[in-house]
């Protein structure tokens, strides 16, 4: 038994990382502390927490610690905690976006300008990142026609040079028409470009433009001067300030009732290269600084393309050991700034805008979405909560379902659910759903306020009108009544329309579509994840509790040695019998079995 007070009194006057769990085990909060015995006692003492530290606090059954030797080491060792155990109550960066950079593999004796949507640490050069696909074929478009590099992947020799090299778009490497150290020189300037060096890289080419004048090369010192003014209008197009910084970005943060935004702009010698931004929900009880510090140390921890300069309003408390862990990342040094005048101001104050413009949009879009299903299902109100229900089995085996909600127009993952179905042992999904939507209701009429919370304004099947039909008639049989209506796919299994119990059938907008079609996809992947999970579960102990001679412990055991029942079966019978407790007569038995 984990007695809280008494271990309380146990913890050191050191730096650590702390670890709160609840009475499943589950990580739900991750922090770090100068001194661990003051910091940890915080959260058990009578005073002033915020609603959400309340919770936290209220799920808490026992917590662990990890004594390191500095703040930094804490700050380090933290992120990496997050990262593994994505704890509930701690800021969440979920990084599904993929920006595109662009890429110059400089190894190469012939680099080659491409664009990538992975940054790894390969010895490439990387840029970036750009808002679009568009924006940053454009650049390398630009940089290929102004620059004569090369376009093709192959660099095999050949018969002879292609098109490109005629039309004066390529130096033709494959030929070796051009020297390496000509080539890049190319590069070269391409990368100065790329980091915003226009002033440097102009006079390069306005006395190579000289020199080639004097040399009566008149053809190819038309070459550069186009070259030049080429980039003099592209880069004047991304001027957006005087502020004289190489490398910065700059963080926005904008937070209402519902859900937070942050917005990096990406500023290399004055040019704006890119944008980024991210949003984070259930943080009202959370301030800002608490939020952009957790922001910060999960969104630079794998970055190789760290900035100079981080320029955002607030003063965070860890600001030092946070710049002394990026400096270190960077092996140069990374500087945290809260501008308070002047230019950098208005920079900061130009991100927040923005962060505030992209999170009101988006909830004005999820607001539409709202309003044009409720014309189109002719809705008594705006369906602010929408479940969607799906079942999934192997020819009646393993027979689960899965539950998705959707709350103000965004898919809920944290508040999907999922049933193992116990009355219908064969594969009639009609049945399945009536069991399920009663035990569904069955919730929330004993427990308002419980797991489930609230009914749906509007309850979406994955499936035909059988399915509407009983999901219709289980909620009569529990005395509620909820619009219900059908998501009809085409021949790609993809949702085409809404359908209801008299097979009326309901056209959709695309935007429409695509807000259906995420949900759809949400609650199939919970369904089938969960089947795939008593699947396996349901094949793993049958296959190694039939065994005479394996019990609990050794099938841990194994289990825990090879990962899965398949992989004993691949091992070999030595392999096997180096289990703690398994003989080599055992060992035999397991392979003869499986």
């Amino acid at each position: 038994m984990f007695d809280i007070e008494e271990e309380l009194k146990k913890l050191p006057n050191k730096p650590g990382v702390y670890l709160m769990r609840d009475r499943y085990d589950n990580v739900i909060y991750v922090g770090k502390a100068v001194i661990l015995k003051n910091r940890v006692r915080q959260y058990f003492r009578k005073n002033n927490k915020t609603a959400r530290i309340e919770k936290m606090v209220s799920l808490v059954d026992h917590f662990e610690y990890i004594v390191v030797g500095s703040e930094d080491e804490a700050l380090i060792l933290e992120c990496n905690l997050i990262k593994k155990y994505r704890p509930k109550f701690n800021v969440l960066l979920k990084d599904d976006k993929t920006y595109p950079y662009i890429k110059i593999d400089i190894k190469s004796d012939y680099p080659m300008v491409s664009m990538t949507r992975q940054v790894i640490n390969d010895g490439s050069k990387y840029f970036g990142p750009y808002p679009s696909s568009s924006s940053c074929k454009e650049m390398i478009n630009f940089i290929k026609e102004k620059f004569q590099i090369r376009q093709c992947k192959n660099l095999k020799s050949k018969d002879r040079a292609c098109l490109n090299y005629h039309i004066k778009k390529c130096l033709a490497p494959c030929m070796r028409y051009v020297s390496i150290e000509e080539y890049k020189k190319q590069i070269n300037q391409i990368i100065k470009l790329l980091e915003g060096k226009v002033e440097q890289i102009i006079s390069e080419l306005n006395k190579e433009m000289i020199e080639l004048s004097n040399k009566m090369d008149f053809e190819k010192a038309a070459i550069v001067r186009d070259r030049i003014q080429a980039i003099e209008r592209v880069t004047e197009k991304q001027k957006i300030s005087n502020i004289s910084e190489n490398s910065i970005d700059v963080i926005g943060l904008f937070k209402n009732e519902v859900s937070c935004c942050i917005e990096i702009f990406f500023v290399r010698s004055s040019k704006m290269i890119g944008r980024e931004h991210y949003y984070f929900n259930e943080l009202k009880d959370m301030d800002e600084e608490e939020i952009a510090s957790g922001f910060i140390k999960q969104y630079y921890m794998e970055r190789i393309d760290l900035p100079n300069k981080i320029m955002l309003r607030y003063e965070l408390e860890d600001k030092l050991s946070i710049e002394k862990w990026l400096s270190k990342m960077a092996k140069r040094k990374v500087e945290l700034k809260s501008p308070q005048k002047g230019e950098k101001l208005r920079f900061v104050e130009m991100a927040e805008l923005n962060s505030k413009i992209t999170l009101e949009n988006r909830l004005k879009d999820k607001t539409e979405i709202l309003k044009e299903l409720q014309q189109v299902l002719n809705l008594e109100k705006p369906p602010i909560k929408i479940e969607s229900f799906d079942i999934s089995n192997i020819l009646g085996n393993y027979i689960v379902a899965g539950m998705c909600v959707a709350k103000n127009g965004e898919v809920k993952r944290n508040l999907s659910r999922r049933f193992k179905i116990k009355t219908v042992f064969s594969q009639d999904d009609p049945r399945c759903m009536s069991e399920v939507i009663s035990r569904r209701i069955k919730h929330s009429l004993e427990n308002p306020k419980g797991g489930f919370g609230e009914f749906p304004d509007l309850i979406l099947a994955d499936g035909g009108i059988t399915q509407i039909k009983a999901i219709k008639q289980a909620l009569k049989e529990s005395g509620v009544d909820i619009p219900v209506y059908g998501m009809i796919k085409d021949e790609h299994h993809s949702t085409r329309a809404l359908i209801n119990e008299h097979r009326k059938e309901y056209e959709i907008s695309e935007n429409l579509f695509n807000f259906i079609k995420n949900l759809q996809d949400e609650v199939h992947n919970v369904a089938i994840e969960y089947h795939r999970k008593v699947r396996d579960s349901e094949m793993t102990k049958s296959k190694l509790d039939n065994i005479v001679g394996i019990g609990k412990k050794k099938r841990t055991l194994l289990l825990k040695k090879f990962g899965s029942v398949k992989k004993i079966k691949e091992a070999s019978i030595e392999e096997i019998s180096m289990v703690k407790g398994i003989n080599i007569e055992l060992a035999k038995k397991i392979k003869e079995e499986l």
